[in-house]
């Protein structure tokens, strides 16, 4: 299993703290700098002080805000059984996979004037760290990733749901729970709510047996079609929404009141090793009631809500509602900053309501793969409410709106959420937020043209900034981006520096002073993804990109989780269409021991494939084992050693391997986002090779 730390550790510090999955290592300049850093504290050089103007922002967030309602805090402590004996968990590499140690200044006694008072409150909130009972029969480990891990009783064993981000935590969580509640009996299935990462990527940590899955003994049940959608949802773009990642999840942030202070639905992504084990049984039917060992579940296919797709849990004899992501403690993405396709509302809100009718009106107690439980009916019912209207209001009301003609560019600054949704803490946005989701409907339903014809084509910003700068002047963008910063300006001062930026990438009092600006923004922002992004970019601009060579993160279980077609695809997408003009070829690939057959072409400088059919008059045949290939799709052996040993045959013309191997693009996941943050260097080293990027959380 190839772990998150191999991707993210192999980038060497350079003179800054570099954030790895729940680790942050300083190196000895960073040290040096820390202590003569202009602010107190600040983990950079060139940090600030929340300014005057930002204190105001946070102190009337805690004035108008529901600080009095406190059942969040009185639920979170129900159940508690154990704490985790030890605040860092490591991983079988050597490091430390999770690292809880980090957040403990969040539990001081104080108020913090570089974090917004809400998301100081969600962030205490998941400090929660321990084994807890949700009723008799069901408990959870939580705290121990960005998701939580549950352990269900049936008849012969454990029923475990959603087995977590990595391995280690997972292995962690499993002895703390047998250790106080489970014994030796034995996990008898395993269900994945979804298709995102961190409800599958540690079921390896559960120690299962190969020949009991097989014998169905254990079973993992899924929605349908669950492998095909956790691949290709992170493969096809999965560089740049790896890149995003390090925004959206402040990877290069330490965990500090002016850096990295919790994710909203946890405090962060574990750093071990992740795998995944296929289905051996989907949930297709809309509604689908079975046995899983001996205890009667219903399960709800909400496919295309948080996740393409996802399914709502009820057990009868418990009375107990699993909404696996659908409904947490906090507003959702409709739109995901890091890259996903964009979420339909208003779907996700008519399966929240099909919940509360079908279950909501008897269940006792509500459950979910983030957050802590809600107990009794009326509370029940009145979060499923709130979160039912919370989706329809987006997708209701940005309708309205873009019907009367305001824009996708505009949308953000107009949409408002109604003063009650507002005032309700499980809808406070710890992870999606009004702004991006607002634009996210528009984007859903009208696409990115605002209806400009002058936006139709735009300038790319780094041709259309040096008009902007020869027309105002470097300098006097300098002199009124510090103006407009002084006077608490920041969206004006944002505008007009970054186009400076833009058109002067070495220009470093520039970039200071953008990094400034977006730092204040980020003190000011209740939500962790815009949070990071504003903080991930001011540390970029001030320090640039961590370089140096990048490992292959993908993991053999991924791998093989990969259809042949999926790969095809994806080579499609690697191959520079430039390098590909004139050339042309028809290929066939038959792997015998799955039976599969396909026709892969070249022509127009774009290579498809087609699955079950074969060209009488190919230019070359390739035959080789799916078992082989996925070797060769790991990089663990290359095409020509496996044609030279005869693991793989060929007939035809083999300078059309060579050639097609010369027009792939090999992706680099330190691409710069802020101009000039990237080092010259980087051209010069070794190229990030990957076929799977790393499989994104949420």
């Amino acid at each position: 299993m190839t772990t998150r730390r191999q991707f993210l550790g192999a980038l060497p510090v350079t003179g800054a703290a570099f954030a790895i999955g729940s680790q942050v290592i300083f190196d000895e300049s960073q040290a040096r700098a820390q202590e003569t850093a202009p602010h107190p504290g600040h983990f950079h050089p060139k940090g600030k002080a929340p300014s005057e103007f930002t204190l105001k922002v946070l102190q009337e967030a805690k004035a108008t805000l529901p600080f009095a309602d406190t059942r969040d805090f009185d639920e979170l402590k129900k159940g508690f059984i154990a704490p985790m004996p030890d605040l860092k968990i490591m991983a079988d590499s050597g490091h430390v996979a999770w690292d809880m140690e980090r957040f403990q200044f969040l539990n001081e006694d104080r108020d913090f004037d570089s974090i917004h008072p809400s998301l100081v409150r969600i962030s205490r909130l998941n400090n929660n760290y321990g084994l807890y009972e949700v009723v008799p029969g069901i408990y959870q480990v939580r705290g121990v990733d960005l998701s939580d891990i549950t352990f269900i009783r049936g008849k012969t064993g454990w029923i475990v749901f959603d087995p977590l981000v990595s391995a280690e935590p997972v292995r962690a969580a499993t002895k703390l729970f047998r250790e106080k509640v489970g014994g030796d009996l034995p996990i008898v299935a395993v269900i994945y709510s979804h298709t995102h990462g961190d409800h599958f990527g540690g079921v390896r940590g559960l120690d299962l047996k190969e020949e009991d899955i097989a014998s169905g003994k254990v079973q993992i049940i899924a929605p349908g079609d669950f492998m095909d959608f956790t691949v290709s949802e992170n493969v096809y773009a999965g560089n740049a929404m790896n890149r995003r990642l390090f925004y959206q999840y402040g990877l290069l942030l330490p965990a500090s009141p002016y850096g990295y202070v919790g994710q909203g639905l946890g405090q962060g992504v574990s750093a071990g090793a992740t795998g995944l084990i296929a289905p051996t049984r989907s949930v297709r039917e809309p509604i689908e009631t079975f046995e899983v060992d001996g205890l009667e579940m219903v399960f709800q296919n909400t496919p295309n809500t948080e996740a393409p797709r996802e399914m709502n849990t009820y057990i009868p004899s418990l009375k107990a509602l699993w909404m696996a992501e659908n409904v947490t403690a906090t507003l959702h993405n409709i739109y995901t900053l890091r890259g996903a396709q964009v979420r339909d509302p208003l779907r996700w809100s008519k399966y929240i309501a099909e919940a509360l009718y079908l279950f909501g009106q008897e269940a006792e107690v509500m459950f979910a793969s983030h957050h802590w439980p809600r107990w009794g009916n009326e509370r029940i019912q009145e979060v499923l409410r709130d979160q039912r209207d919370l989706y329809a209001h987006f997708n209701n009301q940005v309708l309205n709106l873009a019907n009367q003609g305001v824009t996708i560019n505009q949308i953000h600054n107009v949409y408002v959420q109604p003063e009650s949704i507002l005032q309700k803490w499980h809808c406070r946005g710890y992870h999606g937020s009004a702004q991006h989701n607002a634009r996210g409907v528009v984007q859903r339903y009208l696409g990115y043209w605002d209806g400009n014809p002058a936006t139709l084509v735009p300038l790319s910003p780094e041709d259309s900034a040096p008009l902007y700068v020869e027309m105002m002047g470097a300098d006097r963008i300098m002199s009124r981006g510090q103006e407009l910063h002084d006077e608490g300006k920041y969206l004006l001062a944002m505008e007009i520096v970054n186009k400076l930026v833009q058109a002067q990438p070495d220009n470093q009092p520039a970039k200071d002073l953008l990094a400034d600006i977006f730092e204040q923004l980020g003190y000011q922002n209740e939500n962790p993804g815009l949070r990071n992004s504003y903080l991930a970019a001011a540390y970029e601009l001030r320090t640039g990109i961590p370089q140096g060579a990048t490992a292959d993160s993908s993991s053999p279980d991924i791998i093989r989780a990969m259809s042949t077609e999926l790969f095809l695809n994806f080579l499609g997408i690697r191959m520079d269409s430039r390098k590909a003009e004139g050339m042309a070829f028809t290929m066939n690939l038959v792997t015998p021991d799955n039976g599969e057959k396909f026709l892969v072409e070249l022509s127009n400088a774009t290579l498809t494939n087609i699955a079950g059919f074969q060209s009488d008059e190919a230019d070359l045949t390739l035959t080789i084992n799916r078992a082989d290939l996925e070797l060769v799709m790991m990089g663990v052996r290359q095409l020509e050693e496996v044609i030279a040993d005869g693991t793989a045959q060929i007939q035809g013309d083999p300078t059309i391997l060579g050639k097609l191997a010369a027009t792939m693009v090999t992706f680099d996941p330190r691409f710069q986002i802020m101009p000039g943050t990237k080092s010259p260097s980087v051209a010069e080293e070794p190229a990030f090779e990957a076929t799977v990027g790393l499989i994104s959380p949420e």
